[in-house]
């Protein structure tokens, strides 16, 4: 299927995700927000961005809960199901670096094999930060501050402390680079 528009994208997140997760839907929707302010730096991808934002943490829904690890159930939805095309379906399933908590739960070589990560760092880089620097009720925040709530949310010995704690710098330095973009951005890409 050819790319899918955000109206496409924010229906379906809506529906999985509104009802059963309010808070992760307000979060869904200040990532989203957050896409919007890419539109000088990426052009025509920033429509790729929006629907990532919008459809990031879909497989957080109970009902699409297969493995527990939301990037590869929210990819593996939206493939099967809703036909989306494969940039979309790769962005959501690596999202903020999940490959390395993708490793932390054994599924690392499932989810580079079904969905290996793009290469347009550019895109995978604003993700990051639409989805790093917006807090889990969809209000702004830092990376730095983020990465701090979800470790004290999840704990340090956790799957997902000992994830984010990994994924830190490369989730600070990809945030550094899009604020570097929005900065100057003639010279990004």
């Amino acid at each position: 299927m050819s790319e899918q528009p955000t109206s496409w994208a924010r229906a379906v997140a809506a529906n999985e995700l509104a009802g059963p997760l309010p808070s992760r839907w307000a979060h869904t929707q200040g990532v989203a927000d957050r896409a919007s302010c890419l539109e000088g730096v990426l052009g025509h991808q920033v429509g790729l961005l929006t629907c990532a934002a919008l459809l990031h943490d879909v497989g957080y829904a109970p009902r699409l809960a297969a493995t527990g690890f939301h990037p590869l159930d929210g990819a593996r939805f939206l493939r099967d199901v809703h036909k989306a095309d494969d940039g979309l379906t790769r962005l959501v399933a690596n999202h903020s670096f999940a490959l390395l908590e993708a490793e932390e739960r054994g599924l690392r070589e499932v989810l580079e094999a079904e969905f290996p990560l793009l290469e347009d760092r550019r895109v995978v880089d604003a993700l990051v930060w639409c989805d790093m620097t917006t807090t889990p009720d969809g209000g702004l925040t830092t990376a730095e501050a983020r990465v701090a709530e979800i470790l004290g949310r999840y704990g340090a010995g956790s799957v997902v402390g000992r994830f984010i704690r990994r994924a830190s710098p490369e989730i600070s330095a990809a945030v550094a680079r899009v604020e570097a973009a929005l900065a100057d951005q003639p010279r990004w890409g």
